[in-house]
């Protein structure tokens, strides 16, 4: 069956970087001859599973609101605000509770404030770097004198975060600050953690200004221009009041409407005609009983095909086309993670809660990584008298933990909840939800390999990727890569 039509745009995976790929195609009018009285192009979806949004995923039951992965998005990127806006969903938005609106560490056992204005690498304000009991009083003087480290040559094309911050602030603010911030992040190792792939922000900020005091002083100033020109409606991370599912059912509704069609289905293979044609093979379809009973074709023909699932998936689609461009996806490394979400009665837990969460330094010798306060942060997360907590294990140095059963796992994890926050009783709601092989890990040289596959991917008319393996795992850099596949596409 031929399935070739002009301007046909095949997007295979339906999580925010597919969904913000086939809103780009969509968007975009034909270019050949007559475009005006043609119509938007057509546009189909391939995704395997027959829900979209993949990690993002809510859960709501009995008065919980439980987010499986990401439970927020950064408010300084644009296009997260701006897709929840296009699809009708901006009077959802909320931010943080002012009144938490702060991080804390543990330290010797004990929940501690990160400095006020230390922002991951970048030193805070003095005074409360000379006030912390996060460090020692030679770890305080050493953060201090960043400001007169000798910024790396410009020729120092990488370096892991973790010699970066140790050059930096010192070893200390490093085991004590950096670790487990960057944790809470990436479930990476720092020490092959690319900073160029990872931080460009702060890797670029050392050799613009000289320091990271310089820099973040100077980054600052503008943003609070900014802020008081346009004013602040948020705080620094955002949310939908009904849960972060809501963008990616609500974009699929809406691209749905317009004509997208929306196939489940496995994709087996990609490959290019010498005509310049693309064919997509599906997997069981014209076999098996489901596939043949909705007509789905053994093919799918198109002028152009966006690639967005993990790179190891794609490097399985793309190898009969292109061997190369595989070996160099399948380099890219995954690590996996676990979250138990759990919910208590609000006098089980002594702790106040008084902060958005809790990051542990692996020199706490602890198995969980960090404690996000959900009910805290956001509203309509727990039930009235009820606290929700989402406790984060696994990650690239410790990978055992997140196998563990359940039976195994949540043990655990109410042990070193009893113990980080003085929690009492039995849970009234269990979510454990594991993401083996989700995160994608930007170790030492990443930034090269993304641009030797990008330079690969050039080579193939109508060829592109997008997801959080290339150039961000954040909400809003998925959603700008599907946007950018989209863009770089060279359709008639």
């Amino acid at each position: 069956m031929n399935n070739l039509c002009p301007q046909h745009g095949v997007v295979i995976g339906g999580g925010l970087a597919g969904l913000a790929a086939a809103e780009a195609l969509l968007n975009e009018r034909p270019k050949h001859a007559g475009a005006d009285s043609a119509g938007p192009r057509r546009v189909t979806l391939i995704e395997a599973t027959g829900r979209v949004g993949g990690v993002v995923a809510t859960i709501r039951r009995d008065g919980w609101l439980i987010e499986r992965s990401a439970d927020s998005f950064l408010a300084a990127r644009p296009e997260a605000v701006a897709l929840v806006e296009r699809v009708g969903l901006a009077g959802e938005l909320i931010g943080v509770d002012p009144r938490v609106r702060r991080a804390l560490i543990l330290h010797h056992g004990r929940a501690q404030p990160v400095p006020a204005g230390f922002r991951l690498i970048a030193p805070g304000l003095a005074k409360s770097i000379l006030t912390t009991p996060l460090l020692s009083p030679v770890g305080r003087l050493r953060l201090l004198c960043e400001r007169f480290v000798p910024a790396r040559s410009r020729d120092v094309a990488d370096e892991s975060l973790e010699r970066f911050a140790v050059r930096r602030l010192g070893r200390e603010a490093f085991e004590r600050l950096v670790q487990p911030l960057a944790a809470g992040i990436w479930t990476a190792d720092p020490a092959r953690l690319s900073m160029a792939a990872a931080c460009p922000e702060f890797f670029a900020m050392e050799v613009r200004d000289g320091s990271l005091w310089a820099g973040e002083r100077k980054r600052v100033r503008a943003v609070m221009e900014a802020t008081q020109a346009a004013g602040a409606r948020y705080g620094q991370f955002l949310t939908l009041a009904s849960g972060m599912e809501t963008l990616p059912q609500r974009l699929a509704d809406q691209l749905q409407s317009r004509g997208v069609q929306f196939i489940t289905a496995s994709a087996t293979g990609v490959r290019q005609r010498p005509d310049h044609v693309w064919e997509v093979s599906l997997r069981g379809a014209g076999n098996d009983a489901a596939a043949a009973a909705t007509s789905l074709p053994a093919t799918i023909e198109a002028d152009a095909v966006i690639v967005a699932v993990p790179s190891i998936k794609a490097a399985e689609l793309l190898r009969p086309c292109d061997p190369t461009l595989a070996t160099a996806l399948a380099a890219i490394e995954y690590a996996g993670s676990a979250i138990v979400s759990l919910g208590f009665a609000r006098e089980d837990v002594a702790h106040p809660l008084d902060a958005a969460g809790l990051v542990v330094p692996r020199r706490e010798g602890r198995r969980i990584l960090a404690i996000s306060f959900s009910s805290q942060k956001f509203p309509g997360r727990a039930p009235a008298g009820s606290v929700l907590v989402r406790t984060f294990v696994g990650g690239a140095l410790d990978p055992e933990t997140a196998t563990l059963d359940d039976e195994s796992l949540l043990p655990l994890v109410l042990a070193e909840l009893r113990d980080v926050l003085g929690v009492r009783g039995a849970p009234q709601i269990v979510q454990i939800d594991r993401w083996l092989g989700a995160m994608p890990q930007y170790t030492l040289g990443h930034a090269d390999r993304v641009e030797n596959i990008q330079r690969l991917v050039a080579g193939h008319r109508g060829l592109a990727l997008a997801g959080a393996a290339y150039e961000g795992v954040g909400i809003p850099q998925v959603i700008a890569s599907g946007q950018a596949a989209a863009a770089s596409l060279r359709l008639p």
